[in-house]
């Protein structure tokens, strides 16, 4: 196995792939280099001495400067770096882009769920929805009522028997006997219960919106919940309002129409004020879900083309090995998803920050490139304006793990959206409607992301991950993505793909980018199901337009 990697010929920096002594020598193209001081792996050392001032350099861009001088073979750490990127330049460019070859692929389908505006779902979900906070509580009662019956609720949360604990503590057990007792028992099938056997699932999303906030974040709301009831995967929706709240019905069916005026799927919306009582309400919201389920179970799986696919492409708790592994991977087969007419999203706009000028450059049209700068300076001057910023942007976790800057974290971050050229800008909300690369405004925290990611039409998400992290989507599959091999092992009940073979030189990006299409395509047909819906993660948070990093 390699030690080290020099990720661009550019780069006064080295990564270290394994855990390095202070004094060791390594080789790299047949140059010699010892390491002043213990260098864990996924950590950099420099190529160069280096004085205070100078740049820093990773992924062929700018990524820090020295805040003191560093000596040759030195670790680079918050105490001798600091963030630094270079603006971005809007100008005329004649970006030339090399499609990878998709030759295995091009007369791959999918079984989907075909809408009638064309776009096909991977999952066929009915959704339940609060437009305010004060309905989550009447979400939780038709949630309990109908999942059970219906044959969506698992009866034994990971197989693990509470009430021979109880048994045993009646009978006496000592506290030592409790903590020994073996309480797993088989979890048991529940795909073969349900009442409707084309329905994915109900999703109940529930938020603290709605209300008391901005009438901006209501509107906000209104057209994120749209573009929930709007996305593919989605068959129809029950929407629960008060009636008195910022978020009106009105609004919501405003934001619904915008953004698709033929919208034909099954849609009740009900009012609490409008209601007898409250038993009444919550008898009309489950008749009025039943019958739409039994709408929705109408509709079942066909052939469709890979060009049918919208992925999001996202990143969390990320480590050093993220941009050189799991990243470079995601990028792949977002230009294999482009060169099949596709479409591919990415995200995490403070996480772009230093490659601006890279994505500018690939932009399709200056209008393009105009709106991504001008929507990254607006919300960076958002963030300085609270005492924050893009510098404040990595985690305690990413920088115990070697992303040190914002700009490091960046550059491997933006891997995920491969070389193919940049059709779409969006801002919060907006919808995907072309295919190609598309860039989308949301914060670079994960569930911020991947809410807004489905709620602009992805109908599947590919995350990746250094340190793990156990989150997903109501009603996009999310496929998780381990940067290193050791995550993969610990968490193999939350990992589906592992990149780390790519470190250890078992794999390349190509044949890694290869397996998670196949293995893709297998979830979009219903064929296999990833950790984070068989756990039920199903995170939703709307972002407020305040400042979130």
């Amino acid at each position: 196995m390699r030690k080290v990697l020099k990720v661009h010929p550019d780069d006064n920096l080295i990564v270290a792939l394994q855990d390095l002594a202070a004094g060791e020598e390594v080789m790299l193209n047949g140059e010699p280099y010892t390491v002043m001081l213990p260098t864990s792996a996924k950590h950099k050392f420099t190529t160069e001495k280096l004085n205070t001032g100078d740049a820093v350099t990773m992924y062929g861009v700018i990524v820090g400067r020295a805040t003191q001088p560093i000596q040759r073979g030195e670790v680079i750490t918050t105490f001798n770096i600091k963030h630094a990127a270079n603006p971005a330049q809007v100008r005329p460019t004649h970006y030339q882009w090399s499609a990878p070859n998709v030759e295995h692929f091009e007369k791959r389908t999918f079984n989907g769920f075909h809408r009638s505006d064309g776009k096909v779902g991977i999952t066929n979900y009915w959704l339940v929805i609060p437009l305010v906070f004060c309905e989550n509580r009447n979400i939780e009662l038709i949630r309990e009522i109908l999942l059970n019956k219906l044959g969506y609720h698992k009866p034994q949360s990971y197989g693990l028997d509470v009430d021979k604990l109880v048994k045993r503590y009646h009978d006496g057990a000592s506290v030592d006997a409790l903590l020994a007792e073996d309480i797993s028992i088989n979890e048991l099938d529940i795909s073969s219960q349900r009442i409707f056997k084309n329905v994915d699932g109900i999703k109940f999303l529930k938020h603290d919106g709605g209300c008391g906030g901005t009438r901006q974040d209501s509107d906000a709301l209104c057209a994120l919940l749209a573009g929930y009831v709007n996305n593919a995967n989605v068959a129809g929706a029950t929407i629960l309002s008060l009636g008195c709240q910022n978020a009106q019905v009105k609004t919501f069916e405003e934001a619904l129409k915008k953004i698709n005026p033929l919208f034909d799927k099954p849609l009740y919306i009900i009012g609490q004020q409008e209601s007898k009582s409250e038993p009444d309400f919550i008898a009309d919201a489950v008749r009025k879900t039943f019958a739409g389920l039994a709408q929705a179970n109408e509709c079942e799986r066909a052939p469709a083309p890979i060009s049918k696919l919208i992925v999001g492409l996202e990143c969390g708790g990320s480590d050093g090995f993220s941009g050189i592994s799991a990243n470079p991977v995601l990028g792949y087969f977002s230009d294999m998803l482009v060169a099949l007419k596709g479409s591919p999203v990415l995200a995490e706009f403070p996480e772009l920050n230093g490659v601006e000028q890279n994505l500018v450059d690939r932009s399709i049209s200056l209008p393009v490139a105009e709106k991504f700068v001008d929507l990254m300076h607006r919300y960076q001057d958002k963030a300085v304006k609270v005492g924050s910023g893009f510098d404040m942007n990595p985690s305690p976790g990413n920088i115990k793990d070697g992303l040190i800057t914002d700009a490091m974290k960046s550059a491997g971050a933006a891997k995920k959206g491969g070389t193919s050229p940049v059709v779409e800008v969006l801002d919060y909300t907006e919808q995907i409607t072309n295919p190609g690369l598309h860039l989308l405004c949301t914060p670079g925290n994960d569930v911020e992301s991947t809410t807004a990611l489905a709620g602009s039409g992805c109908t599947l998400i590919l995350f990746t991950t250094g340190l793990g992290t156990p989150t997903g989507n109501p009603i996009a599959p999310t496929i998780k993505v381990s940067s290193n091999t050791k995550l993969s092992h610990r968490m193999k009940d939350v990992i589906d793909i592992n990149t780390g073979t790519i470190i250890t030189g078992e794999d390349t990006i190509e044949t890694k980018a290869n397996e998670l299409m196949e293995y893709a395509l297998q979830v979009a047909s219903g064929e296999r199901v990833p950790h984070a819906v068989r756990l039920q993660q199903e995170d939703f948070i709307p972002w407020r337009r305040g400042v979130s990093l």
